[in-house]
């Protein structure tokens, strides 16, 4: 069968290989052209299931037409039922999942900064020693110096002073006992 001159089966061959180009450059820069749509507009507009989309169709409308004997319009139709069930599928178990996962784990270092740490290795008087600060995502080692210019044996509890090119000042942690 043709379409405007042109057989369906380079027509699925053509619309395969332009879905698949756009698909690979929208997963590669989307970020940078990324748009917001007020009120997360309809979820599935969305262009990473539209392309493919229209990448299942036409690689499944193209095998169809090579290797099978059925009328074209029954390809159209089990090739469209073939994207949608696998784009359904995509949506609910890879795309909805990452969209409400954590964003990211990363810190700046000048949140450190007031936080309590515990000493894992020594901080001499004129040297570097390492900090463990425990948070709800994880722990972080540091390098760390002392701000006092004192030795800080392993084990003690720390307080973070300020933060110098990835290098922790810290201080002796004193805490303060309440009386009630």
């Amino acid at each position: 069968m043709e379409l405007f001159g042109i057989s369906l089966v380079t027509i699925y061959l053509y619309g395969l290989i332009i879905s698949g180009v756009l698909t690979i450059l929208y997963v590669l820069f989307a970020d940078v052209f990324h748009f917001d749509v007020p009120g997360d507009g309809l979820p599935f507009l969305n262009p990473v299931l539209i392309f493919a989309f229209i990448t299942i169709f036409s690689a499944s409308g193209y095998l169809f037409e090579r290797l099978s004997s059925l009328h074209s319009l029954l390809i159209l139709g089990i090739s469209a039922v073939i994207a949608f069930i696998l784009v359904t599928l995509l949506n609910v178990f890879v795309l909805v999942p990452l969209s409400s996962a954590e964003e990211s784990l990363v810190y700046k270092e000048s949140d450190l900064r007031g936080r309590i740490g515990t000493v894992i290795t020594p901080i001499p008087t004129d040297g570097y020693g390492e900090v463990m600060i425990e948070n709800a995502s994880g722990r972080i080692a540091k390098p760390a110096v002392s701000f006092d210019g004192k030795a800080v044996p392993n084990g003690t509890k720390v307080l973070v002073v300020q933060v110098k090119d990835g290098v922790l000042e810290v201080t002796v942690h004193q805490e303060i006992e309440s009386f009630l």
